[in-house]
């Protein structure tokens, strides 16, 4: 073995990845359970055997050195191989499981993938939690890689290229509105269509322009949006109980009784519905346990 390594406690490897992660020995110190003082005296001891401060204060937290983000890459993958040689062997049972999962997704994967997989889940592994969080596209890597989520669903143009996934669906639009709608009894032409009252869902938030936009943008003409909204939940409600009308992924609207749905005058492209993990979990028997039946329940 390696004469620098027979000198470390490889424990203190665990700290500086923490601390590579956070860079707040505070925060670190929150995420190994561990009180601040213990981490200040760990990063004493990895500063004494690198010979290298590894960490600086700076006006945002502290600043890696050029020898920590050296460090950074290799120490991440051999604390992972490490994790894999030591994890245990057996067959992970649900029954007996008490892990918490946190998933990050949106109030349409929230209707369409977890819904569905939660009585099942709930029965197969009763003494598990599971906490659904909202997390921004841009941040779902880093979150992921961190261990702040353990799985995310995101429509495939907004999914990350360093994350593991799988494909669950494939979903496409449809023009939807209240059940009655005078305008909805049959399809729609292309200029009936644009003279309806839309709805719009926009994330960010006041967006009032979509795929449906640039479908028709085309063809060289338009739409009148009249409500942008930021959720789902309240598009639904809002087409029950008005006039206006919305192009929306089919599987929102299958079977509400409340609502008519026809095809629409032109062809929008839908989207691949994602499951996204990282990699620190591929192997993880429960993790898998969990993607297989996220995945069959849907």
């Amino acid at each position: 073995m390696n004469n620098s390594l027979r000198r470390l406690d490889l424990n203190l490897l665990v700290t500086l990845d923490a601390l590579l992660i956070e860079h707040n020995v505070t925060r670190a110190a929150e995420r190994l359970h561990l009180s601040q003082p213990s981490v200040s005296v760990q990063l004493s001891r990895l500063r004494e055997f690198f010979d290298d401060p590894l960490l600086l204060p700076g006006p945002r937290g502290m600043r890696p050195t050029a020898r920590a983000d050296e460090l950074r890459e290799p120490l991440r993958q051999a604390l992972a191989t490490l994790e894999q040689a030591v994890a245990p062997s057996n067959p992970f049972d649900p029954a007996q499981a008490s892990q918490t999962w946190r998933i990050a997704a949106s109030d349409y994967s929230e209707f369409t993938i977890l819904l569905p997989a939660l009585s099942s889940l709930r029965k197969a592994a009763p003494a598990t939690r599971l906490a659904i969080v909202q997390c921004a596209p841009s941040q779902v890597a880093k979150k992921a890689e961190q261990g702040d989520i353990d799985l995310a669903f995101l429509i495939g143009a907004e999914a990350p290229p360093d994350l593991r996934r799988r494909l669950m669906f494939t979903e496409r639009y449809v023009l939807a509105g209240r059940a009655g709608h005078p305008r909805l009894k049959r399809r729609p032409t292309l200029a009936q269509f644009c003279k309806l009252d839309h709805v719009i869902v926009s994330p960010d938030g006041g967006g009032f322009h979509g795929v449906t936009d640039a479908a028709l943008a085309e063809r060289g003409t338009t739409r009148h949006i009249a409500l942008s909204v930021p959720h789902f939940l309240f598009l639904g409600a809002v087409l029950a109980h008005t006039d206006m009308v919305a192009m929306v992924p089919s599987r929102l609207v299958g079977g509400d009784a409340a609502l008519q749905v026809v095809e629409p005058p032109l062809d929008v492209p839908g989207f691949d519905m994602l499951m996204l993990w990282p990699e620190r979990a591929h192997r993880d028997p429960a993790h898998q346990w969990l993607r297989e039946h996220t995945a069959n329940s849907t």
